[in-house]
C-alpha cells in the first residue's frame, strides 16, 4: 500500500465531508478526518465549541499523519480557505515523499451548521488559490 494524501477545501456547505465520504466508498482512500469530527459525541451528535477549535485541528492533523505514517490513503477535508491552513499537511508530505493533491470544492449544498451568511461571505473573500489544485463547481 502506498500513501497519499487529498486536500479537500471549500466553505461550509460546499459538500466537502460527502465528497470525501464518496472517494471512501469508490475505495478511492481509506481514512477521512476532518476538525468537525472531534465535536462529535460518543452518540454521534455535533457539538462544536469555538474554544476547543485549536485542538479539534491538532487532534486532525495528528491523525492524518499518523495513518500516512502508516502507509494509508488519507483524506483531510477542512475549509482551508489560507495557503498557510494546509501548510502542515503539505510540508508533512514533502519531507515523508507522500504524494498529495488538493481540491477546492466551489459548489454550494447549504451548510448543516448554520453558519451565518456574513461569515461565509468573509471566508470567500479570504480564499487563497493553491497551485495545480483540481476546483469543481
Amino acid at each position: 500500500m502506498s500513501a497519499k494524501l487529498t486536500i479537500i477545501r471549500g466553505i461550509p456547505g460546499s459538500g466537502k465531508s460527502t465528497f470525501a465520504k464518496k472517494m471512501i466508498d469508490r475505495n478511492m482512500a481509506d481514512f477521512h478526518y476532518e476538525a468537525d469530527m472531534y465535536f462529535l459525541d460518543k452518540d454521534g451528535t455535533y457539538r462544536y465549541d469555538p474554544s476547543k477549535i485549536i485542538f479539534a485541528h491538532s487532534w486532525c492533523r495528528f491523525n492524518v499523519f499518523e495513518a500516512l505514517s502508516k502507509r494509508f490513503r488519507v483524506i483531510v477535508s477542512n475549509t482551508f480557505t489560507r495557503i498557510s491552513e494546509m501548510e502542515p499537511y503539505i510540508t508533512y508530505c514533502k519531507k515523508n515523499g507522500i504524494p498529495f493533491e488538493v481540491i477546492r470544492l466551489e459548489t454550494q449544498y447549504g451548510n448543516i451548521h448554520n453558519v451565518p451568511e456574513e461569515v461565509l461571505s468573509n471566508m470567500k473573500s479570504r480564499f487563497q488559490d493553491f497551485p495545480n489544485e483540481t476546483i469543481l463547481r
